[in-house]
């Protein structure tokens, strides 16, 4: 374990000892989705309710600074300059390191089309198919962890070559049989679920940007 992914699951566990857990699968998810955008590759992500704007909260704090700034690299910003003078480099300097990360319930176009013309169950399915590609990670969250749309999103994932992580309470539903890494907190209730997904998931977003933009 890096020292940065040990701070945050170090501090999250500190602040939620209930958390302690699921710190093994935890940080095997933060490894998982590290090694994933050192190789170019994307994070895709989905649930349903409460657990669709999870989806993305967890993408809004990876595509642009969460903790650090993320100030554009020298040579970024040269680029800025070198094609559009002080305009360039005014751009750049409000720019932020960003990470590909991709909600799933962002198309409601595609989403509203494909549950009424096909099958609401494999509307995560179909875009994680389309846009995934091996070497990917995909974050499914469901609280009672029985959500069809997020089993069969976890099936393409499989057949595809991408990494799944599942982030799911203590009911230990059907999904845990299809992910590759599953994050099962402590609790069952619906609502105190979501309580422990987000500091659950900060401590993901920490630790990645920790370990991409030395923070």
């Amino acid at each position: 374990m890096s020292a940065a992914t040990e701070t945050r699951i170090s501090e999250l566990t500190g602040r939620y000892p209930v958390l302690a857990a699921v710190a093994a699968p935890l940080k095997e998810a933060i490894d998982a989705i590290v090694a994933a955008y050192r190789s170019g590759g994307t994070l895709l992500v989905a649930g349903n309710g409460g657990s669709a704007a999870d989806a993305d909260h967890i993408c809004g704090e990876l595509l642009k600074g969460f903790k650090s700034r993320r100030t554009l690299p020298a040579d970024e910003m040269a680029k800025f300059a070198a094609e559009f003078g002080e305009e360039g480099v005014t751009v750049a300097s409000e720019l932020q390191g960003g990470l590909r990360a991709i909600s799933l319930l962002s198309h409601p176009g595609f989403c509203t089309a494909f549950a009424n013309d096909v099958d609401a169950d494999l509307m995560f399915a179909q875009q994680l198919w389309a846009q995934g590609r091996s070497g990917d990670v995909f974050i499914g969250i469901t609280t009672g962890g029985n959500a069809a749309n997020i089993r069969t999103a976890l099936i393409a994932a499989r057949v595809r070559g991408v990494r799944s992580i599942l982030l799911t309470g203590s009911r230990h539903g059907i999904c845990e049989r299809y992910a590759d890494i599953v994050i099962a907190v402590p609790e069952s209730e619906t609502y105190r679920v979501q309580e422990l997904h987000l500091p659950v998931y900060h401590a993901i977003c920490l630790a990645v940007e920790a370990e991409l933009f030395d923070v």
